[in-house]
């Protein structure tokens, strides 16, 4: 496994109660990764991109849309190319922002791995070498464990962890007990703490409540003039395969 360049420090095994940073000095090439369903994508998305983004100089930021997500399953998920536009609509006015298609033209489950292995793989390709950190809200990297080859993927990235809605919920020493030897691959932030899901956006939408302020204007006339989320919009939705791997 390649180490990816320009290791920044760390806070391993917890959180650590720091408030506000200033922001870092921009590090040359690195990237971060906001993967994810997007459906659809909201502020809390763009909040918590920027926030890391500014915490640990990162370059640009990536969002991935999931093309087939292996860990929703069963759940019905708005069409790709419906949730990639939105994307595209909700970070136009951020240059530091850039929507990847790496799993949508990629046929089959959205595994993390196999992402940062063709990020890896193109990063190469055109002369840069590999410096990449996945974003994450503690709860989603509490599941960390049963993705698909998660010690190889903490090989090919970083991860910035973020409290969900502002709550810290893991324990000071989860790095250290879970992935012992690796704590070092996890950066343990604070904030924003904005309580927004998508499946709370989903649920107003289709009980004709307002949305707005929870997505960007674009979005809500995106998802108001292709009627997304209400209970006559089946022919933009389909279902996730019945696949419970990680993703």
């Amino acid at each position: 496994m390649t180490e990816p360049a320009a290791v920044r420090p760390a806070t391993a095994g917890g959180p650590t109660g720091q408030r506000t940073r200033p922001a870092a000095a921009v590090v040359p090439g690195s990237v971060g990764i906001v993967g994810g369903t997007f459906d659809p994508i909201h502020i809390a998305h763009l909040a918590i991109a920027e926030e890391v983004r500014e915490v640990l100089g990162l370059e640009r930021v990536l969002f991935v849309p999931a093309g087939e997500p292996p860990h929703k399953p069963g759940r019905a998920v708005s069409d790709a190319e419906h949730r990639a536009r939105m994307v595209a609509l909700a970070i136009a006015g951020n240059p530091r922002f850039e929507l990847s298609r790496v799993e949508l033209d990629r046929p089959g489950p959205s595994y993390a791995v196999d992402t940062l292995d063709a990020l890896h793989a193109a990063a190469r390709a055109s002369g840069r070498v590999p410096d990449f950190t996945f974003i994450l809200s503690e709860e989603a990297v509490a599941e960390l464990p049963t993705w698909h080859e998660p010690r190889r993927l903490l090989g090919l990235c970083r991860f910035a962890v973020v409290p969900r809605g502002g709550r810290v919920t893991l324990p000071r020493d989860w790095a250290t007990a879970t992935f012992p030897g690796l704590e070092d691959r996890f950066h343990f932030l604070d904030g924003p703490g904005l309580a927004v899901s998508a499946s709370g956006i989903r649920e107003r939408v289709g009980l004709g409540r307002s949305v707005r302020y929870l997505v960007p204007d674009a979005v809500l006339a995106y998802i108001d003039d292709h009627h997304l989320y209400r209970p006559s919009s089946g022919p933009g939705t389909r279902s996730a395969p019945a696949d419970r791997s990680a993703p």
